[in-house]
């Protein structure tokens, strides 16, 4: 924004949002957590934590440890990575909005759709393998079902789907022509900080407020040059969803009961005595692995896998 002379020459005074507690914190959990998963051939981790109702980032991990000369000196949060199943909220919050319901029913058995760009029909599976027959919308996104999730975009369409999520947030979905019902099974590249943005959506009330990391610069001369002032309500930003159609996402991705059927009834997802809204992503391919939980308060952003992209062994869902 103001150049490199301007950054490394001009006296300049910077305050950042971050939270030096929480960013400690933070990049301790997350070197720890590679560290432990070494046999799994994960090599690096990221991780993004915001106020969504700022967006203030109070805490930006980069990776395990930036002085690592194999896999640090690079930031997971703004690499380009496939998001998973981490993407499907967003696509069953434009079904919601043109007026299906939590209650809608989609039918998971074995289904192929016609793909235009390869000439091959696209059948696609479920994470478990398994086939659910009738499920509603809310068992469909707790459980992270592909096959319903695949229907919804078809109903959907993908343009539309694409216009919604850029909206929300996702810079990097750009031509339509260029993607396929598996769009909502994380086909499509994303940064995590633009998830975290469009996750902010669902948390603010379907307000969009976009990452703000610099809260003031003074110049040598203590001139004031750039400040951001927090608001005290989401409400100041853009209004990019129905609120109905925000609280439904969220409230579907902190019912327990609704992922009790892929999760079982304890797993790490269920925090106890907060209700936190969080949904998982794993490629098919193993290459990417995230978790995503908000409340009102606090966004986390999670990732683990490789800077070259290689997969991992024997990790699960999230």
């Amino acid at each position: 924004q103001y150049g490199s002379e301007v950054v490394e020459r001009g006296g300049l005074k910077v305050y950042t949002s971050l939270d030096l507690d929480i960013q400690n914190i933070a990049q301790k959990i997350v070197t720890d957590e590679v560290v432990k998963l070494e046999a799994n051939k994960v090599g690096n981790g990221g991780a993004l934590i915001t106020k969504p109702g700022t967006g203030e980032i109070l805490a930006m991990i980069g990776s395990k440890d930036y002085f690592d000369t194999k896999h640090g000196n690079v930031n997971t949060t703004i690499a380009l990575l496939q998001p998973g199943s981490s993407i499907k909220p967003l696509n069953y919050a434009v079904g919601l909005a043109q007026g299906y319901s939590a209650a809608t029913p989609f039918i998971d058995q074995p289904v192929c759709f016609p793909d235009p760009s390869t000439g091959k029909p696209y059948c696609p599976k479920n994470y478990d393998g398994k086939f659910h027959g009738v499920v509603s919308m809310r068992t469909s996104l707790g459980n992270s079902f592909n096959i319903p999730a695949v229907q919804m975009l078809k109903m959907n369409g993908v343009e539309n789907f694409i216009a919604s999520a850029s909206a929300m947030g996702i810079s990097t979905f750009k031509d339509p022509s260029r993607y396929g019902l598996s769009l909502t099974l994380g086909g499509g590249e994303v940064t995590m900080v633009d998830m975290t943005t469009a996750y902010g959506v669902f948390a603010n009330q379907g307000y969009r407020i976009d990452p703000h990391p610099i809260l003031k610069i003074i110049d040598r001369n203590g001139k004031i040059i750039e400040e951001y002032t927090p608001p005290k309500s989401p409400i100041f930003g853009k209004k990019v969803l129905p609120s109905e159609v925000a609280f439904i996402i969220s409230d579907i991705l902190a019912d327990n009961n609704a992922r009790t059927q892929a999760f079982g009834p304890n797993s790490e997802l269920k925090i106890n005595k907060q209700r936190v809204s969080v949904k998982t992503g794993t490629t098919n391919d193993y290459r990417d692995n995230w978790t995503i939980g908000y409340t009102p308060s606090y966004l986390v952003a999670v990732w683990v896998g490789n800077n070259d992209h290689t997969p991992m062994y024997g990790v699960q869902s999230g």
